[in-house]
């Protein structure tokens, strides 16, 4: 499948794939994935399409020319590999989460430990207060290869302030504004789920009251860092 697309829209996914490029190297920088394991995508502003990793090429090997365009029902139309085993999934989330502009899969060691045990890490930090806003839930266990895992993180998300979702006995996924903004979730997910796996070693965490919570969260996304943001 092929499309005619408008010259902005070529110039956007031409830097989404720089960028994809980029922040794919992150998850190996911060040690998120291994081999071939785990993507990140992006939505191609003004059309319903997005950008994907190719699956099964190594992250040493990517190039912004090994990204897939797909449209948003996960089919290829632009691209010469084909995309990552998790676009349906992917795809899902763009369909079903208009303010998403980015997802990120990995298998963290911590996050994953957590997802295999199927619970919850708890808001015991005030980290987690400010990035996730509360408990960082689980969804369901699905399959592979349809849109069963975005149907799950879909419905967990819409009932959390959290950008991150453990898939139970299967591993973390992020959403955010930017393809940037959901590869900071899953750095920040893996650093807080070891600190908590940690703590745990050492007695019983102690939780946040749920209005401190609130309050760290508004103002985290609201008043932190230099633009009035994260």
């Amino acid at each position: 499948m092929t499309l005619t697309l408008s010259p902005d829209v070529q110039d956007a996914i031409a830097a989404l794939r720089d960028q994809l490029c980029t922040l794919h190297a992150e998850l190996t920088r911060y040690q998120l994935v291994i081999w071939t394991a785990g993507n990140v995508s992006a939505r191609v502003p003004g059309s319903d399409l997005m950008v994907i990793k190719p699956s099964g090429v190594p992250y040493d090997s990517l190039t912004p020319g090994h990204m897939v365009v797909c449209d948003l029902d996960g089919r290829a139309v632009a691209g010469e590999l084909s995309p990552s085993s998790d676009t349906a999934a992917h795809a899902y989330v763009y369909r079903h989460m208009p303010d998403v502009g980015g997802v990120v899969h990995t298998h963290s060691t911590y996050a994953t430990a957590w997802a295999a045990r199927g619970e919850p890490i708890p808001c015991v930090l005030t980290m987690i207060a400010d990035e996730f806003g509360g408990d960082i839930p689980v969804g369901p266990f699905a399959v592979i290869g349809d849109d069963s895992i975005g149907r799950g993180i879909v419905a967990t998300l819409a009932r959390s302030n959290s950008p991150a979702v453990l898939m139970r006995n299967h591993g973390p996924f992020t959403v955010g504004g930017t393809a940037r903004d959901a590869v900071k979730a899953a750095v920040m997910l893996e650093d807080v789920a070891r600190t908590v796996h940690i703590s745990r070693q050492l007695g019983a965490p102690l939780p946040i009251e749920a209005a401190d919570i609130d309050r760290l969260h508004r103002r985290y996304q609201n008043a932190y860092g230099q633009t009035g943001g994260n």
